[in-house]
Parts: structure tokens; sequence; C-alpha cells
């Protein structure tokens, strides 16, 4: 039976209800279920599963890039080892948590951090090790959160195969915290992790922040050659002064190199986007003015090397509630679109 593109999704189907096998598909989708750092709300190791179940639900015809799907679009099933391992992680952390990460001299705090800090370099090495594997095979990679700490061996996996390149990261928070509560790889550590520890990423520019602390601030200044922050508060002046909010985009499309790899965390939405989100700040964008950042971005002739979704959180109190997903799918479906409008393996609309 031929695949109709204007049908209902079909029981079984795969992400977004396409037919697509693996071995078929331009862009692979890459779950991974891990949240052990998350210090405030949970539910992001749901994320994968939420959006994956929301995305039946969207339509294929997009209005910004002409037939998204048909290069192909394949989400790889969640891998037991990470939820295994996300699920030990979790209970240790959160004594740590609770102790606000002063483990002082207990034996037991410190045993429970080192074991923690182990599982997120088991993690970081099976995103590398896959994302890896992806990109050999001449996969374009969008990783699907679990937290924001997730992708940092996707970028070293991304970093081996493409000497210099940009990250353009939308965020309530800045992530750029040292070992946050004492986790090496903390949600909150992992724009500090890459700019320490990935040379390739020449230029990082964030977008929406606005929940910030001095630390992450000085550091920033510190790479003012690698960094540029376009905070909540400016892109909210500016707008308020009169300026169009294209060409607040084409200043933060020009920051970046050609090469550019999304890093998107949900919460850098207006929280009545996806309330779930675990750390939700007031403020932020709205969807749509996302999306023209990422269209500009395509349209300037920079290419999208790959991405990354975090923090998407269903409601832990009414499972029929799939807001959260619903967003995270959309935005998700617009990722992968752009993606691959700007890598000539499809066409943005007029």
């Amino acid at each position: 039976m031929s695949f109709d593109p204007n049908a209902p999704a079909r029981p079984g189907s795969g992400v977004f209800g396409l037919p697509f096998e693996e071995s078929e598909a331009a862009l692979v989708l890459l779950p991974v279920p891990w949240e052990a750092t998350t210090s405030y709300g949970g539910g992001a190791a749901d994320g994968p599963r939420a959006i994956l179940e929301a995305s039946a639900q969207v339509d294929l015809y997009d209005l910004d890039v002409d037939k998204p799907y048909e290069p192909g679009i394949y989400m790889l099933p969640e891998a037991e080892e990470i939820i295994s391992a996300n699920g030990q992680a979790k209970a240790l952390a959160q004594k740590i948590i609770e102790a606000g990460g002063d483990i002082g001299d207990d034996p037991a705090l410190a045993q429970a951090l080192a074991r923690v800090n182990d599982l997120s370099a088991v993690v970081n090495r099976w995103v590398e090790k896959e994302t890896t594997r992806l990109l050999d095979a001449n996969k374009i990679v969008g990783l699907v959160g679990g937290d924001h700490s997730v992708p940092f061996g996707a970028l070293r996996a991304q970093a081996a195969k493409t000497p210099k390149f940009g990250i353009l990261h939308f965020d309530a928070h800045s992530d750029t915290r040292r070992a946050y509560e004492g986790f090496e790889h903390s949600h909150a550590s992992i724009m500090f992790n890459v700019l320490e520890h990935i040379p390739q990423v020449e230029k990082l520019v964030q977008v929406g922040i606005r929940d910030v602390c001095e630390e992450e601030i000085e550091y920033g200044r510190s790479q003012r050659d690698r960094f540029r922050m376009f905070s909540d508060r400016e892109i909210t002046m500016r707008k308020q002064d009169g300026v169009p909010f294209s060409t607040i985009a084409k200043d933060i499309v020009a920051a970046l190199p050609n090469d550019v790899w999304v890093s998107f965390d949900i919460d850098g939405l207006d929280p009545r986007f996806c309330p779930h989100t675990g750390t939700p700040v007031p403020g932020g964008l709205d969807t749509q003015e996302v999306v023209t950042v990422l269209r500009e971005l395509a349209r300037s002739g920079r290419r999208i090397v790959g991405f990354d979704l975090n923090e998407v959180a269903p409601n832990p109190s009414d499972a029929n509630d799939e807001w959260d997903g619903n967003v995270g799918a959309r935005m998700l479906y617009k990722l992968i679109g752009f993606t691959l409008a700007s890598q000539g393996k499809a066409q943005l609309q007029p």
C-alpha cells in the first residue's frame, strides 16, 4: 500500500506517521531518555516518548519547507541501557540534590556523586558512539532528550567530522555553570563543557536567556570571542523600541559561522507552550519567533549540521494532557525541515 501524506497516521507507523526505516532515512532521530541531574522539576526522560506519540497528530504539509518528510525521517527506539542508567543515576543524584550539592565529608554522598558522574560519562560515550555510527552512514542526526546534558557526546561526534562550527542555543538558561551541584555533566553545565572541551565550536550564540548567575555572566565575558548572548531582556527591549523581530533574527544569524548545530531547550519558549518542562521561567520566545530565526538561518545559506531538542516533559498528573508533547513534536518537525533544507535535501517554500 502506498504512503499517503494526507491520511491519518497508521497504527504502528514511525515518527510523524512515516513509513521509513533507518536505512531509508536521510535524517535519524536519536532518543536519549536521560535526566539524572535535573534539580527542579522532572519528566524530561519521558520527553522522547511523549514527542513520538504526539507526532502522529502533526500534519506533514509545512508552510516553510516543501515536503520535508520526503528525504526520510526515522526515530530509533529508546535504548534499554540508557533507561537503566537513568534509573540508577536519578536515584543517586536525588540524595545529592536534597543536600543542595553540599556533600561535605559524607562518604555515602561522595560515592553517590562519583557514580552519577561515571554514569553520565557512560551516556556521553554511548551518544557519541551512536552519533558517529549514524554520521558514518551519511545520516543527519537529531537528538531528542532528555535533559540538556545529553547532546555533549553528539557534539563531540560532530566535531570529529566538522573542523569548525557554531551552536545556536535557544534556552531560558545559559547552561555555563561549572559542575553544578558537583555533577560534572549537569544539564546546567552543557555549554560550559562544550566551550571547555570541544574546541571545534568556534561560536556559541545564545537566544532567550533570562535566568543566569553571576558566574555565568563572568564566564561569558571571558569567552567573548566565542560567545554572544541575545538575552530575553535585550530582545524584549529592542522589540519595545520598535525593532522588527525579523531584524533581530538577522542579527542573531549574522553572529553565526557557516556550519551550525542547533541546541534547543524547550524552556527557551514562553512556558505557556511547554508548562511542565523541568525549569520553566517567565518570559521567553514565541514559537513563531524560534521559527523566524530558523527560517533566516536556512535562507542565509548556512548549513545546519545537526540539532538537539530537550527538556520536553509531559504533565505528571494527567496522562491525557498531550500539550507539551504536541508542542515538542511540532518544534521538532520545524527543526527537521529547516535542517534538510539547509543541506539541499528539501526546498524552502517561497
